[in-house]
């Protein structure tokens, strides 16, 4: 960074947001993400309501995590060697034309042309490339933030960055679920490209950072490079596995739509409360860690994280009060608001700038698209299980997930925020 940034107080809360293109960035972030959960409720509440089939629910998930997952190593060695600002305008540009493409065969004069199964074959395509271009988001996004802001403050960027996108995943769900139910889905759209074109607009106040990483060997093996490093680094390879089979067994958001309209009786509206009841719980927990980190003991707060997260899924599956489920998905959200924080800590501390894209790439393939996976999971085991037991099923899964975990790694456990940065240079 330059002799003209501002100096850092240390616990200062704030201390990230002192930045100009980190405020850029946390803009940028914030819009699209708006955007995509907004798409995300709207593209469940529609395909739901034409085929009533809590697979097809999965189905969304998987269309989007398949090309995310396939892509995300090359995604990676492109983040890394690529200046960062083109290659998000390319990602955003993609994605802005698949929604047009969306709002175009839901609206209502697309109707004497396409049958019920030929708009959900297009939208499961169009959900398929912003799949492919999440792949390459990942990555440049992962590497973009570090450059943006000095290492010492990286937990409080991290913070930050991940308050943002709570914050619209707040907002998102809960103005697509009341703009679908009082407007219908062409409206929704429109709102949607809207953001998603804001957010094209912020990407032109960050600056050009050169990449740092020039390759000097073949695509093969700059990929290995990255996965050998992940791999002989303890930290990280556990910190990804628990995140990818705790939300592979925890994705049961995605049977929201089936609660709010089967067993709620909520409707379009209830449901973009309960999507954004998850996301309040951890904007306000990531807000309480600017001033409250959760970095003392790391290792062992995310284990109590990832357990809390497992319980609060299972009351979640379990209750018939709607009031009641929203405060136990406020509850997810409180948890998992911890794991992210501590998780995207460790990654930024563990990672050399050189490999940011292709570690960011194997983390997606592991944690990236467990969502969307999680998702399929939990509409496949709801069509097998039916829809409670599905829940209550994942809900177990992720608490033994957390316990094996804690069985095999009980050193890591009183290792504190000074110890893992120390894991840099040790590789452990």
């Amino acid at each position: 960074m330059s002799n003209s940034n501002p100096i850092i107080v240390k616990q200062d809360p704030f201390a990230a947001l002192r930045y100009k293109e980190f405020r850029s960035y946390i803009g940028l972030r914030f819009f699209f993400t708006f955007a995509y959960q907004m798409q995300a409720i709207v593209l469940g509440i529609y395909i739901y309501h034409l085929t009533k089939d809590p697979l097809a629910l999965g189905l969304i998930g998987l269309c989007e995590a398949i090309p995310a997952i396939a892509i995300a190593l090359y995604g990676g060695y492109i983040a890394d060697k690529s200046e960062k600002r083109a290659l998000l305008l390319k990602i955003f540009s993609t994605v802005f034309l698949c929604s047009v493409t969306m709002l175009i065969v839901t609206s209502i004069y697309m109707k004497p042309y396409l049958s019920n199964d030929w708009i959900v074959k297009i939208l499961y395509g169009m959900v398929f490339c912003i799949g492919l271009a999440r792949g390459f988001f990942g990555p440049a996004n992962f590497s973009l933030q570090a450059s943006i802001v000095p290492k010492e403050i990286y937990p409080n960027a991290s913070t930050w960055s991940s308050s943002s996108w709570q914050m619209a995943s707040i907002l998102g769900p809960a103005a697509g679920g009341l703009i679908y139910g009082f407007f219908g889905i062409t409206v929704t759209y429109v709102v949607i490209i809207s953001f998603i074109f804001i957010s094209l607009i912020c990407i032109f106040f960050l600056k050009v950072h050169p990449p740092k990483f020039l390759p000097k060997m073949s695509i093969g093996q700059s990929l290995t490079e990255g996965i050998q490093f992940v791999f002989k680094t303890k930290m990280m390879v556990w910190a990804m596995s628990l995140d990818l089979f705790s939300v592979f067994f925890g994705g049961a958001v995605a049977l929201l739509p089936v609660f709010a309209n089967d067993i709620l009786k909520v409707g379009a509206e209830g449901l973009g409360f309960m999507r954004a009841a998850a996301s309040t719980g951890s904007v306000i927990t990531m807000l309480a860690m600017t001033r409250f980190s959760p970095m003392g003991k790391p290792w062992r707060n995310l284990l109590i994280a990832v357990t809390g997260f497992g319980l609060s899924i299972i009351c979640y599956g379990l209750s018939k009060s709607f009031y009641l489920t929203l405060f136990f998905l406020f509850l997810e959200g409180s948890f998992d608001s911890v794991s992210v924080i501590i998780r995207q800590t460790i990654m930024q501390l563990l990672t050399p700038d050189e490999m940011r894209g292709r570690v960011s790439a194997v983390n997606s393939m592991f944690i990236g698209s467990s969502n969307e996976i999680g998702a399929f999971e939990s509409g496949l085991t709801a069509k097998l299980m039916r829809t409670v037991p599905a829940v209550v099923f994942g809900g177990s899964m992720t608490i033994g997930i957390a316990f094996i975990t804690w069985l095999k790694t009980k050193s890591l456990t009183r290792l504190s925020l000074q110890d893992i940065n120390e894991q840099t240079t040790k590789g452990v």
